[in-house]
């Protein structure tokens, strides 16, 4: 078997189309929710705790360059190249992993309940039963008179 048809087989083959599908789907499902993070929640946050920006909270690790007249913000410092401990961009990445994991719980959490609420399918009928088998019944209950 050649490299490009064993290649090809493997591409095609239905769990890695569905991975890839699956990928796809997880990769926009993740912008929206961050989103909801970042656009919805964290300004909610922030204002509950007096309007607080963590991103702005660090500890400068060196001066900034000679002739800096940028202001001393995470990002003009960040731009500027001086090294930051910036404990408060960890506090809000980790504020909004645990505000996402919440979120994703709840979800899946609704969706085990849908699931569980859910009417039970009907049992599918029986397959009929193939034609030799029905001829052979028919001949044993003829031979049994």
């Amino acid at each position: 078997m050649s490299f490009a048809s064993e290649f090809k087989e493997f591409a095609v083959k239905g769990n890695v189309v569905d991975l890839a599908v699956g990928v796809i789907i997880g990769a926009a499902f993740g912008k929206i929710v961050d989103s909801v993070v970042k656009d919805l929640i964290m300004p909610i946050v922030g204002r509950l705790f007096g309007g607080l920006d963590f991103s702005n909270y660090f500890v400068m690790l060196a001066s900034p360059p000679p002739g800096y007249t940028g202001p001393m913000t995470y990002d003009a410092l960040t731009k500027a190249g001086v090294p930051l401990f910036a404990y408060g961009n960890f506090l809000t990445v980790s504020i909004n992993f645990v505000i996402l994991a919440f979120i994703i719980f709840m979800m899946v959490k609704q969706i085990n309940r849908l699931k569980r609420d859910a009417p039970p399918e009907p049992p599918a009928p029986p397959a009929p039963t193939p034609e030799d088998v029905v001829l052979l019944r028919e001949i044993r209950d003829a031979l049994r008179k």
